[in-house]
């Protein structure tokens, strides 16, 4: 596979993918110029954070969350990685839950560490009451050890990626209900999950998912890069949100590639993730926040552990999307 993304996008200016196209070579031609001394070529570049606290955390958090079950709307708490909790009339489902230091106790002692820098937003073990837990691939921080095995404790519905289900049985200690490749779907109580394309390098069985539980729908992308065919496999769903990653290492998208593949797909809001987990492997949301004002793609910063609602019955009002990050 190249890693040129804009190799897989027609480059035609009247396209809106080849004007997206044609944009980021001359970004790229733009970034490319010799740095003086101390000052980055990239004017996105910031100094990557310190420590993170979430915004909520442990009892406090799930306090929140169980306080939510009789509020109306769709009720999301970002929980840090690529780790969301979605919540539809009581039903809560656990998209890429990492809430450990498996990765880091991994990679400890090597030339590549991975030092968590936002803190734990929640036990695992206090989350063994939600009906669904996704995984999207069979890396470490979507396919954790150290997560799974607590979550999946109760009575939830375990789905995880067609190629992954020998890694999965092997970390969650129990076999999956149901393994989804591209275009397969299951049912647990009133979630409905289906498999959409992911193009991740060294993660063949990647893909991401959309969750839909009545009016309400998500775009969850797990790992991936931005490649043609995966905008036009979403937006028929009308997805409310896109959870769209913007680290940027060069297997996974940045922030820009982020915003065009949630504005592509048609999403409502975006929201950012698989970043400010791990020192030296992070990216901050510059990218992604300057690429959805320019094309006009609606978007949230939560932090780890914010609640974030769309109520459609205040629709009148205009959608609550709780409270902006500041």
């Amino acid at each position: 596979m190249s890693d040129d993304p804009n190799e897989y996008f027609p480059s035609g200016a009247t396209t809106r993918r080849g004007l997206f196209s044609a944009f980021g070579r001359w970004r790229e031609e733009l970034l490319d110029t010799d740095a003086t001394d101390g000052d980055p070529a990239d004017p996105f570049a910031e100094e990557e954070p310190g420590w993170i606290d979430p915004f909520l955390s442990g009892d406090d958090l799930i306090a929140e969350i169980h306080a939510s079950n009789n509020e109306d709307g769709m009720h999301i708490w970002w929980l840090g990685q690529s780790g969301f909790l979605v919540q539809v009339d009581g039903e809560n489902l656990l998209l890429d839950p990492y809430l450990s230091d498996s990765v880091t106790a991994k990679y400890a002692g090597t030339e590549t560490p991975r030092e968590r820098i936002t803190g734990l937003a929640v036990d695992p073990a206090l989350l063994s009451f939600v009906d669904v837990v996704t995984s999207s691939h069979a890396h470490m921080d979507h396919l954790d050890p150290g997560t799974l095995p607590h979550v999946l404790a109760g009575d939830a519905a375990f789905v995880c990626a067609a190629g992954s289900e020998d890694v999965a049985v092997e970390r969650a200690g129990r076999q999956p209900d149901a393994v989804l490749g591209i275009g397969d779907k299951a049912v647990f109580g009133g979630f409905s999950i289906e498999a959409v394309p992911a193009y991740h390098d060294g993660a063949p069985e990647a893909v991401g998912y959309v969750v839909r539980n009545g009016q309400y729908a998500v775009y969850h992308a797990g790992d991936t890069r931005r490649v043609q065919g995966m905008a036009e496999a979403v937006a028929p769903f009308g997805v409310d949100y896109a959870f769209v990653p913007i680290s940027g290492s060069g297997v996974v998208m940045d922030g820009t590639e982020a915003a065009r593949l949630a504005y592509e797909a048609a999403a409502m809001c975006a929201i950012p993730c698989h970043y400010e987990m791990f020192r030296g492997s992070t990216a901050t949301t510059s990218r992604f926040v300057a690429e959805c004002a320019r094309i006009g793609q609606e978007y949230r910063l939560p932090r780890a552990g914010e609640r974030i609602t769309l109520d459609y019955g205040a629709w009148a009002q205009g959608p609550v999307y709780g409270p902006p990050r500041t």
